[in-house]
């Protein structure tokens, strides 16, 4: 778990924080009603067994208590959230009869959400996802109550084992029926997850032990739980935070590129025509969503630079002359000097600007850079870039026939423009029949 989220995976967690206090789906309350009443039932049938002879009652309530201010404590990652509960899990494991251990799970979970269903922050609705999450406690209760009393470490060991397996049995399983078959995905998120219990299982079984003779001892968790919440918090304000700065330079981009129009018309038309052709090309090929973010504010502000470029020579209605063109030329180092100076990843996007007319062959500016050398985002802005002009009228010229640019293109491809990017672009564009 990162301390710096990266892009994609801030994306994710804005994303979970907007749906996990909303409502639930039609979809998402059948799945989650079936997965959390399975689960209820299932801890209910076990409770059945459950031998009170020994169990301290202090020491579980104690232990319920600690786990339901542990839930309460959310560490956001992609695709949910992590909660110290291992801290309190172990110890209620050696503290309680084990086959009232899922049951206990499902009122800590429901006393770890009561304080937002009743300040109408969650809906009560909410509270079947909460008990979805407890499936991780089955295949420890049923270890423990195969072993009989007083178990050993090796048995609380294969116990914390099958908590391991179980959990992410149920939670692949739920998020199958959501969302649909990514083994690979969700086993990959929950990895991070199972690390954190297995960092905190120590700790836990340390409490449990001193449990037997001090039965308030789960309590002595509040305090190291209060502050991981304070951590817990500081980094979701720093996920907003970033969230907030990526929307403040996307605001900064469309600033500048109305100020681009403001000069010139056809040039801020034609960026914004650019960025949806190059956004769909880079998705077809796969960029990652960083790169797509690098591309989409590439396409918007690669022709910022000419704001620098007198405007007699932007809006000249003829050809430009060879002194004129070099002038024109410079719009894209002008571009990267503009985005350098407002910093962040804005940088990169400014070596974006500063290849856009690069060729394929090594024959562009300002560089001479070929084939892969050229930033793949400025690859397919250069492709796009042109079809966009080729099929837009300009000052000088009316626009291209859509057959006459897709053979231009086709005749471009491995010399101007990089072949994948080029059979990427006119599958979007539909080619001539």
């Amino acid at each position: 778990m990162a301390l710096e989220p990266d892009f994609a995976t801030q994306q994710r967690i804005l994303e979970e924080l907007r749906v996990r206090h909303g409502g639930l789906a039609n979809r998402e309350a059948l799945v989650e009603g079936l997965f959390g009443g399975i689960f209820l039932a299932l801890a209910a049938a076990l409770a059945a067994f459950a031998q009170w002879s020994g169990t301290s009652a202090l020491a579980v309530v104690a232990a319920v208590l600690a786990f339901a201010v542990a839930a309460r404590v959310e560490f956001d990652m992609a695709g949910g959230f992590a909660v110290p509960t291992q801290l309190a899990f172990v110890p209620l494991l050696l503290v309680a009869p084990p086959a009232l251990v899922p049951l206990l799970v499902a009122l800590a979970w429901a006393l770890a959400r009561s304080p937002d269903i009743a300040r109408g922050r969650t809906p009560l609705s909410r509270l079947w996802v909460a008990f979805g999450n407890g499936w991780f406690a089955l295949g420890p209760a049923l270890v423990l109550m195969a072993a009989g009393p007083h178990p050993g470490v090796g048995i609380i060991v294969v116990a914390l084992l099958t908590q391991c397996v179980s959990d992410v049995a149920g939670s692949s399983l739920r998020e199958a029926a959501l969302r649909g078959p990514k083994l690979r995905e969700q086993i990959r998120e929950l990895r991070e997850v199972v690390a954190i219990d297995a960092a905190l299982a120590p700790a836990g079984l340390i409490v449990g032990l001193a449990s037997a003779q001090y039965p308030w001892a789960p309590l002595a968790l509040v305090g190291l739980l209060g502050v991981l919440a304070v951590f817990s918090r500081e980094r979701r304000e720093r996920v907003r935070s970033l969230a907030e700065l990526s929307n403040a330079y996307r605001g900064t981009a469309y600033v500048l590129g109305d100020v681009v129009e403001a000069d010139d018309a056809y040039t801020g038309e034609h960026c914004r025509g650019v960025v949806q052709l190059a956004m769909e090309v880079g998705e077809r090929l796969g960029l990652k969503p960083e790169a797509l973010r690098n591309l989409e504010f590439g396409a918007l502000l690669h022709d910022v630079g000419k704001i620098a470029i007198p405007k007699e020579i932007i809006n000249k209605p003829g050809k430009l002359d060879a002194h004129e063109f070099q002038i024109v030329k410079t719009h894209t180092t002008e571009g990267q000097a503009l985005l350098d100076r407002v910093g962040g990843f804005m940088s990169e996007v400014g070596r974006i600007v500063r290849s856009h007319h690069e060729r394929w062959d090594g024959a562009g500016y300002p560089d001479g850079l070929a084939g892969e050398a050229i930033p793949l985002e400025a690859r397919i802005i250069a492709a796009c870039d042109s079809w966009n002009a080729m099929t837009t009228t300009r000052s000088y010229r009316r626009a291209m026939p859509a057959e006459a640019a897709h053979a231009e293109m086709i005749a471009c491809s491995g010399s101007q423009f990089d072949p994948r990017v080029v059979d990427a672009l006119l599958e979007l564009v539909a080619p001539p029949v």
